[in-house]
């Protein structure tokens, strides 16, 4: 299961829509490590002003339950959706752990096209990927 959904949340999801605010509490609680890893990417772009196009992460995660929580962050529309809307930036994904916060309109650029291009996908493989 990839998020612990409370009973009250639940109930609320069976009456119709829930706030988006409750459910990236719910994805918060659920994929610590995703989260914080998400929100420390979006905090040093923000951070660096407008010097840098996107932040990314380079750091294989520390056990296969975090590994874990980041790819099912990611693989699901709604939690990655959620989570772009709630920290205000696009995500991209490489392999098991390189994951970047771009600025939304960044999308459109250079950066983001060289980040999602097959050719980096192939660049950043490696043996010790192939489980992930």
């Amino acid at each position: 299961m990839s998020l612990d959904v409370s009973p009250q949340l639940l109930a609320q999801a069976e009456q119709g829509d829930i706030r988006e605010e409750d459910f990236v509490a719910t994805v918060r609680d659920s994929l610590p490590y995703a989260y914080r890893l998400i929100e420390g990417l979006a905090q040093e772009l923000q951070d660096s002003g407008t010097d840098r196009e996107f932040a990314d992460n380079l750091t294989p995660p520390p056990t296969e339950a975090d590994r874990g929580q980041l790819l099912r962050a990611l693989a699901s529309d709604s939690i990655r959706g959620s989570l772009e809307r709630h920290f205000g930036v696009t995500l991209a994904f490489q392999n098991c752990h390189r994951v970047a916060a771009f600025r939304p309109q960044a999308q459109d650029g250079q950066s983001y096209a060289r980040f999602t291009s097959t050719r980096s996908q192939i660049l950043n493989q490696s043996p010790e990927f192939r489980d992930c």
